[in-house]
């Protein structure tokens, strides 16, 4: 049923004032909602993102919360985003009970008190160029952001920050690369990591102990790949080193997982994994026990590795094949991630709780 006239002018003027609805403990998850981001803080609570087609003025979002695994949910006030029109994900981190990002890869809005007011993050030195921001992690207090802009001929990633909450965001120096294609990650599990690459020849990384100080070390992969941090765990610092897409065929990436026995340690390799679709994330639940998502033709893939990565096994999630998202372990063997975009063909967001050996659909009623 589409809402009142006036509750669509009620809605439409909370949106102006950067204030959510409120949402009752007796709210239901609203028909036809479709997941486009998820965020766990544990095994048991999470929080997932979606949009549901409202007709005008379009997609509605809606932010659900489950303290059981997915068996039961209610609603919370939804950040005032909409779906952008180039289909790029729209992107929630949530960190402790209070604070939570949104990003649409262009705008970032921020809540600090559960989402009854949200207020835009502001970019110092942000020129009005293009840009998409590919990832917010946090660490002691203070928050992370990987934001690449495009300018007339070059391309550049950068790693800006702040304190976690607050509505601006700065370049931390140095943390920069240019080139023609470049990208970034940061990972905070176990231990704050940096990676910036620039046309897979130019790598920085570093470690922090604090979010203040950071060592430059090592590069972790060999020339060729890109870093997709995996966190630390059990001691191990993971990484999958991986190739452009397209190689060795279309649709297809040359991947391998490394590791280091220390942040800052050398990295040693292990057996490739498979190539099948391109990379779209990498998560570890063990320090053997890792997934790989990747799309290709229309599929979605999770490349399953018990063993550290030395044998794979490959499972076909679904034939949404636009994307898979959110790829993460938040503990206790238990991982999620999201298939599909909420405009694009529809989507679910998927759970394992053997570390990544069968996954099921999560169901939101």
């Amino acid at each position: 049923m589409k809402p009142t006239r006036l509750a669509a002018l009620a809605a439409a003027v909370l949106g102006v004032l950067g204030i959510a609805s409120p949402a009752s403990a007796g709210s239901v998850v609203p028909a036809g909602f479709e997941p486009s981001s998820t965020s766990w803080s544990s095994a048991e609570h999470g929080l997932v993102l979606g949009f549901t087609d409202c007709g005008t003025p379009g997609w509605c979002p809606s932010l659900i919360e489950t303290a059981d695994g997915g068996s039961s949910w209610r609603r919370l006030p939804a950040p005032p985003i909409s779906l952008p029109d180039n289909h790029d994900q729209v992107r929630l981190t949530a960190f402790g009970d209070e604070v939570r990002y949104v990003t649409d890869g262009t705008r970032i809005v921020v809540t600090s008190d559960g989402g009854r007011h949200w207020l835009p993050v502001r970019q110092a030195g942000d020129a009005g160029q293009r840009r998409y921001v590919s990832k917010i992690a946090e660490s002691g207090g203070r928050v992370f952001a990987v934001i690449t802009t495009y300018g007339d001929d070059t391309v550049k990633t950068a790693v800006y920050s702040g304190i976690t909450g607050a509505p601006v965001l700065v370049p931390m120096p140095g943390f920069a690369v240019t080139g023609g294609l470049t990208s970034g990650d940061v990972s905070t599990r176990g231990g704050l990591q940096i990676a910036l690459d620039a046309d897979y020849r130019t790598e920085k990384y570093w470690t922090s102990g604090d979010g203040v100080a950071f060592t430059p070390a090592r590069r972790p992969c060999p020339q060729g790949t890109v870093a997709v941090l995996g966190g630390v765990k059990d001691g191990q610092v993971l990484v999958l080193c991986n190739s452009g897409g397209g190689q060795p065929q279309p649709g297809s990436s040359e991947r391998a997982i490394w590791r280091a026995p220390k942040l800052g340690g050398p990295f040693t390799g292990t057996e490739p994994a498979p190539t099948t679709g391109i990379t779209q994330g990498f998560a570890a639940a063990t320090a053997d026990d890792a997934t790989v998502a990747a799309v290709g033709g229309g599929v979605g893939f999770l490349h399953h590795t018990t063993d550290g990565g030395r044998t794979w096994s490959t499972l076909e999630l679904s034939e949404r094949g636009f994307e898979l998202t959110d790829l993460d372990f938040p503990g206790a063997g238990t991982g999620v991630v999201v298939d599909g975009a909420p405009d694009a063909g529809g989507s679910a967001v998927y759970r394992t709780t053997d570390g990544g050996g069968h996954w099921a659909e999560l169901a939101f009623s």
